[in-house]
């Protein structure tokens, strides 16, 4: 028996979004257009997208900064598009990072750097 995905269906919708920017925009653009791009196209799919949403960080009760993410769809998964050679372990911990919100557990990294979309689902792990 096969393991469930976890946001299934959202995940998809996400990365068919993301390869309907691509083929429109195609590869080689600066980041922030395909996040703009996503934006539109997920609300066009009755997603609802927050842009550029920031969070507080504490250590031990103190106040150290803001976390700011790229794409946050359905209050569910975090989105952040790049255009890199490839992932590396810097993203990937990253993604981690952003799972720290306790009501997020998946985040999709997408890379527009190549014609065919590249992406990379990281989910949370149980506590």
């Amino acid at each position: 028996m096969g393991k469930t995905l976890i946001y299934e269906g959202l995940s998809k919708d996400i990365i068919g979004s993301a390869m309907e920017v691509l083929n429109e925009l195609k590869s080689g653009l600066d980041e922030k257009l395909y996040e703009n791009a996503l934006v539109i196209e997920l609300g066009k799919r009755g997603h609802k997208v927050s842009q550029q949403e920031n969070f507080s960080v504490h250590y031990k009760g103190h106040f150290i900064g803001r976390l700011v993410l790229d794409l946050i769809v359905d209050d569910l998964v975090v989105v952040d598009p790049k255009v890199v050679t490839a992932f590396n372990e810097n993203h990937m911990a990253q993604m981690v990072g952003y799972l720290a919100k306790p009501e997020l557990k998946l985040a999709i990294l997408l890379n527009f750097k190549y014609a065919k979309l590249q992406w990379k689902r990281v989910v949370r792990e149980h506590e």
